[in-house]
């Protein structure tokens, strides 16, 4: 292996670098969903890259081809790049910082279980690894959602871990994935935001994302504090979104109104747009309940109390969503869902994706199995997923056998295979067809029509 400890032309190029140089070799730090996926599309990209993580049987799985979550896309892709010889895994952090240039710290910031708060020990941990087995000049790359200040206190961790004579710079580079959609948000991004970068580690993070600069992504360069708050209040703008819509649909509710109508009425202004407007059970996954809860925590912190009870307000409302759904249910079961069959179509708090995290599909489905229901769980992907956070709940392999005998079904994840179901088949695999839509996805009309009693938020009783 060359020795580019010296070489500060190749490894922080000016902005005079040659297009033509070689690339940086990339370490990723965490293979988890977004570690994972950075990996594969930064050896798509043309780079070399190894993905690091403490989970040996993880980097087994990923060494053999096989993704440990579902998305869309990405399973391909990681096949195609193992068979270049560009992508590799590994559970020695030491050898791969050792050996790469530009090292991205993907690693998850759960919420703190004491408080709203991120729990930041394995960003920590990861950039002090970093930080502790550099044998040459390097840039660190954080791309973790943090609370603000972060970068700045990672970086006196930098300066006291890192060998004597080593250069070392840290900024921040946040992600924007969708799930679902994460091999395409990475590849070809909206926006890519350098925060915290010098001419030198700019120009450097320019040459890793040619590609999509290239194509026309645009590059947003700003201080450290300023990138760190981007992604959550992107999150938290687009759960505000969400709530405001929710909080809309009671309205609807009780005027009589449709709030699907009324959201493509708002949705052709410009100023709003349609997207994240649409009523129903409300947001959940592992993004945005836990960025705007700790952009809460932090905005407390630091005295910004506004943002603090706004976001307290968007929380309440979201959350609010899943006890209206639990109330509609028991309305359809006479009050009482005990002893009652209850279909619930959907596990994922979103489709295309096997995500159970906070998923408020799973958090009804529970609710309504400690209040005696015979709960039967279907989903296209998260089954396996979903049995393994609550054993307790039934689960079916169809929609058949999820509806079959059903009191009440409930569609709780807008999957196509649900919207697109046959509502005069399935009613008669019922014990009574009553069916609550909690996505607002479904044609009332249509499943009124063939028999169904048709509930739905924000959306007038027949």
């Amino acid at each position: 292996m060359t020795d580019r400890k010296n070489d500060l032309t190749d490894l922080f190029p000016r902005a005079t670098f040659d297009p033509d140089g070689p690339a940086p070799r990339i370490a990723v730090l965490g293979t988890g969903y977004l570690g994972a996926t950075h990996a594969v599309a930064m050896a798509q990209l043309g780079m070399e890259v190894v993905g690091v993580d403490t989970d040996p049987h993880k980097v087994e799985m990923l060494t053999a081809g096989k993704v440990p979550f579902y998305e869309p896309g990405l399973p391909e892709l990681l096949t195609e790049q193992l068979a270049t010889g560009r992508l590799r895994f590994t559970t020695d952090v030491a050898e791969a910082v050792g050996w790469a240039d530009v090292h991205f710290v993907c690693v998850g910031t759960p919420q703190s279980k004491t408080s709203h708060a991120a729990d930041l020990r394995f960003v920590e941990a990861a950039t002090e690894s970093i930080a502790r087995n550099l044998t040459h000049d390097a840039l660190i790359v954080g791309k973790s959602t943090v609370p603000v200040g972060t970068g700045a206190r990672l970086r006196e961790l930098v300066a006291a871990t890192a060998p004597a004579g080593v250069r070392a710079e840290l900024v921040w580079n946040p992600e924007f994935l969708r799930e679902g959609k994460a091999v395409q948000d990475t590849l070809h991004p909206d926006r890519i935001v350098l925060g915290g970068t010098t001419a030198d580690s700019e120009a450097l993070l320019r040459r890793v994302y040619a590609g999509p600069i290239a194509e026309g992504s645009p590059v947003v360069v700003c201080d450290l504090p300023t990138a760190e708050l981007v992604k959550v209040s992107a999150n938290a703008f687009l759960a505000t979104k969400i709530s405001f819509i929710n909080a809309i649909s009671g309205v609807c509710e009780a005027a009589g109104a449709d709030v699907t109508v009324l959201a493509d009425a708002l949705g052709h202004d410009v100023r709003i747009g349609r997207q994240f407007l649409d009523a129903g059970l409300g947001f959940g996954g592992g993004c945005l309940p836990k960025d705007i809860r700790a952009l809460m925590h932090r905005s407390n912190e630091l005295g910004a109390y506004p943002a603090s009870a706004l976001l307290q307000q968007v929380d309440e409302i979201n959350m609010g969503q899943r006890s209206r759904v639990i109330d509609l249910a028991l309305e359809a079961c006479g009050g009482s869902v005990l002893n009652r069959r209850v279909g619930v179509l959907g596990a994922a708090f979103k489709p295309h994706t096997d995500d159970v995290r906070d998923s408020p599909a799973l958090n009804v489905a529970a609710a309504l199995h400690l209040r005696g229901a015979q709960v039967t769980v279907y989903d296209p992907q998260a089954g396996d997923t979903a049995r393994s956070s609550f054993p307790t709940l039934g689960y079916a392999t169809s929609v058949d056998e999820a509806v079959e005998g059903a009191d009440v079904v409930l569609v709780l994840t807008e999957w196509d295979e649900f919207v697109d179901a046959e509502p005069a088949r399935l009613a008669q695999l019922t014990q009574q067809p009553s069916l609550i839509d909690a996505r607002g996805k479904l044609d009332a009309a249509r499943w009124r029509e063939a028999g169904w009693t048709f509930r739905g938020l924000g959306r007038a009783a027949a």
